[in-house]
């Protein structure tokens, strides 16, 4: 059984580019729970809260139940749900997940794959989160689900790395030409002799969702304003003015510095001949990464 492809070509509802990661969220966190627990079933009503919280901070913008990944995971040959009577998993329905005591686990081929190769639940792990999210949300997602990355140190990556860097380089580059070496939201432009620091480039729509790597669909952004438009507290409206989320909460100077005073905001950049972002890269953005509604400018 290749557990690599088979991970790697989860069934997922798509339309329209819509974001739909919620089987992905549930097998990571089945993984981060294998890791330290291999032999432990996972009962639906104990992980219901933790797997509500995840749709709620990496999942879409609209409210989704834990129920549906609980059950549907099933179809992909990866997970199975077992209720207090036996039979398989009951449905979606969260009364009757509860009711019926269902419980989730990997499935015995997969968990005697992961104890015979110590390397493969690093590798599933990041070709989840290569596939599926951003590089800058990886770190916070593998936390959020418990999940030691380390495990993946030395092993061969599922995703073809080589090509992985060739593309970031490569953009990079472009990106921070375009922008004239600082950020698109702040300014920032620092740098260690000739080499810029803390400037990536960030797609606007993920790569993981058909998000080309062009400029159109790239910004060059700082370290922290990279980070937060990932996580959908920054967007950009059909102006290409910078919108701030109104979920976000920040009482320090340093947050109205940084976050709250670029509502309204125009881009800095690109220079004159290189092209804006597209619209229909903004349009995905806000309706697929940006939390909530859009904070309104206070008066001057």
């Amino acid at each position: 059984m290749d557990w690599i492809e088979r991970v790697g070509n989860l069934r997922q509802w798509t339309q329209n580019g819509e974001r739909a990661p919620h089987k992905p969220l549930l097998l990571l966190y089945a993984l981060g729970r294998f890791q330290r627990r291999p032999d432990q079933s996972l009962r639906y009503s104990d992980i219901e809260h933790d797997l509500r919280e995840l749709l709620q901070d990496y999942g879409p913008t609209h409210r989704t139940s834990p129920a549906y990944p609980f059950h549907h995971l099933v179809s992909d040959g990866v997970w199975e749900v077992r209720t207090e009577q036996g039979a398989d998993s009951p449905g979606t329905g969260v009364r009757v997940l509860r009711e019926s005591g269902a419980e989730g686990r990997l499935v015995p081929g997969l968990r005697d794959a992961l104890g015979s190769d110590l390397a493969l639940l690093g590798r599933l792990a990041r070709l989840l989160l290569d596939v599926h999210f951003p590089p800058s949300l990886h770190s916070d997602i593998a936390a959020s689900v418990g999940l030691d990355l380390d495990l993946a140190d030395g092993a061969p990556r599922a995703t073809g790395p080589a090509d992985a860097r060739r593309r970031a380089v490569e953009l990079r580059g472009k990106v921070l030409v375009a922008y004239e070496y600082q950020c698109a939201f702040c300014g920032f432009d620092g740098a260690i002799g000739r080499v810029p620091v803390g400037l990536e480039a960030a797609h606007v729509r993920w790569w993981a969702f058909l998000g080309p790597d062009e400029l159109s669909n790239a910004l060059c952004l700082c370290s922290l304003h990279h980070k937060l438009f990932d996580r959908g507290v920054l967007g950009l409206d059909a102006g290409r003015r910078i919108t701030v989320s109104r979920e976000f909460v920040g009482r320090s100077a340093a947050a109205r510095t940084h976050v709250l005073d670029l509502t309204g905001r125009g881009l800095i950049g690109p220079q004159n001949g290189s092209p804006r972002v597209a619209s229909e890269y903004i349009q995905w953005h806000t309706a697929q990464v940006f939390r909530g509604e859009a904070r309104m400018a206070e008066p001057a």
